[in-house]
């Protein structure tokens, strides 16, 4: 599958510019050519990308992880603390919120320390907050440990995709783009398979234990790992060169133009791009339901089917499965549809709708997967039928981010990706942070068929949301305030 990824700070093809040395070193300057350097990423051995890439993916995969896997632990956080059945989502949702806000911070760190010191930064801050959260003897001190280990964990979320693009060539970025992208849906999923094992055994402190462990892994993984942004590596070879360095800018500068692209231009564009707030409502849909469900299929096969609390956890395998299928439907799509498009036009001028077919198929199996779960939840008809319905959702819900991610990367140029992106992001976990704090009454009121049913007449309503961008997706970009592609 190729796939093109862009930085989420918007510089991905940052680099610094050879040109702009400074010409009193004329020897030292013909030393340095960076396109043919083995320090550049580009250049670097296989053996060594496919190293860091496990490395990012693992950390992304920790941080999502940690979302999910306090959801079995709802009842046991009710009879400690002694707070009521919404409250007890609270230390989920304050962590998927923080999700949300962390890369705000991280991204302009990243541009300056670079990469790699984000990431030994979120593993360690991430760690030591699950640490502290597991530790905690009061309710409010378990939801902002919480809060602050998913805002250390936050950035990892964000500034993989500029790994992807500074670490591999377009050509070969394909693969490796799918399988980073797998890992942060992976997390939500298998979360609760984990989470149910321990809560059963050994109590809900260990969820946090547990992602201590990861976090511990993934720092010794982002201390061996090397870094990947092309402007602090360049800058580390023009000294051993003895090439004094273009000038960095100011931070207070870094600082206030991620403010922009990061958080003030993308609430902008949410609300005035027709594309961006369409995408942002429909991918944040998707994501708000996959986060009810954390709190829903306990109760559903729990009061219908009468399973256990493993029993219900193992359900959520589901979601993996269908992430994976996801994922190869996807690959299937690039394959057999969007390539074909690529040696139709000329060489990156493909127009941006031929991304939005795998996004199309999942606008119809999502409300499909809805309503088969929604009917065939009872007692009278096997789980299978559900379960199979909830794999169909993975993989309708990857397929909608995908192709969402990908129309953004070519409709929007420069930092305008970057803020597109930061605005989906902003939305997908903003959403997903406040659906697990009515699912529960939700399904306890309307009961299992109309309370899923309800969610599928919505996404019903949102169903032309793809369909309508590749029949006047053009006609949008021509009209948009920012600079979007024009073929």
């Amino acid at each position: 599958m190729k796939q093109e990824v862009s930085d989420s700070e918007g510089t991905a093809q940052v680099g610094v510019d050879v040109d702009q040395i400074e010409k009193g070193d004329a020897e030292a300057q013909a030393e340095f050519n960076w396109n043919d350097d083995p320090e550049n990423p580009y250049n670097w051995p296989k053996r060594k990308k496919n190293l860091l890439l496990a490395i990012t993916a693992l950390i992304a995969f920790s941080g999502s992880l940690g979302s999910s896997i306090i959801s079995p632990a709802h009842q046991q956080l009710i009879d400690e603390f002694g707070v009521s059945s919404t409250a007890a989502f609270l230390p989920l949702t304050t962590y998927v919120l923080a999700l949300a806000l962390g890369p705000i911070l991280g991204g302009p760190l990243s541009e300056t320390a670079g990469r790699k010191a984000v990431y030994i930064a979120a593993a360690a801050a991430g760690g030591l907050f699950a640490l502290g959260s597991g530790f905690t003897t009061s309710f409010a001190g378990l939801c902002i440990l919480r809060f602050f280990a998913g805002f250390a964990y936050g950035p990892s979320l964000s500034i993989g995709s500029g790994f992807l693009a500074e670490t591999f060539t377009p050509a070969e970025r394909g693969i490796p783009s799918l399988l980073y992208i797998l890992s942060p849906f992976l997390g939500p999923g298998l979360g609760p398979v984990i989470g149910v094992f321990i809560v059963d055994r050994k109590g809900w402190r260990w969820t946090q234990y547990t992602l201590v462990f990861f976090s511990a892994v993934s720092l010794i993984g982002a201390l061996i790992g090397s870094e990947s942004y092309h402007p602090v590596i360049q800058r580390r070879r023009m000294k051993q060169l003895g090439i004094k360095p273009p000038q960095s800018p100011p931070l207070s500068d870094t600082l206030r133009l991620f403010l922009t692209t990061g958080l003030l231009r993308p609430l902008h564009m949410m609300f005035t791009e027709p594309i961006v707030g369409l995408l942002c409502l429909y991918v944040a849909f998707a994501f708000g339901v996959l986060f009810n469900f954390f709190g829903a299929f306990f109760y559903v096969f729990q009061s219908v089917y009468g399973f256990t609390l493993v029993q219900s956890g193992l359900v959520f395998l589901a979601i993996a499965v269908g992430t994976l299928s996801g994922a190869l439907s996807i690959a299937i799509c690039d394959k057999l549809y969007y390539q074909r498009q690529v040696r139709r036009f000329p060489p990156h001028q493909v127009p941006p709708e031929y991304r939005l077919l795998p996004a199309m198929i999942g606008s119809i199996a999502l409300p499909i997967s809805i309503f088969i779960f929604a009917w065939t939840a009872r007692s009278n008809i096997s789980p299978a039928a559900p379960i199979f319905a909830i794999v169909i959702f993975g993989a309708s819900n990857i397929n909608l981010f995908v192709s969402a991610l990908q129309y953004n990367g070519d409709v929007y140029h420069r930092t305008n990706v970057a803020s597109a992106t930061s605005a989906n992001s902003l939305a997908r976990y903003g959403l997903a942070a406040v659906f697990p704090l009515f699912s529960l009454q939700l399904y306890q009121n309307l009961g299992v068929a109309w309370a899923s049913s309800l969610l599928g007449f919505i996404s019903v309503t949102l169903l032309p949301s793809p369909w309508l961008l590749f029949k006047f997706g053009k006609a949008l970009r021509n009209k948009s305030k920012y600079e979007t592609a024009s073929y």
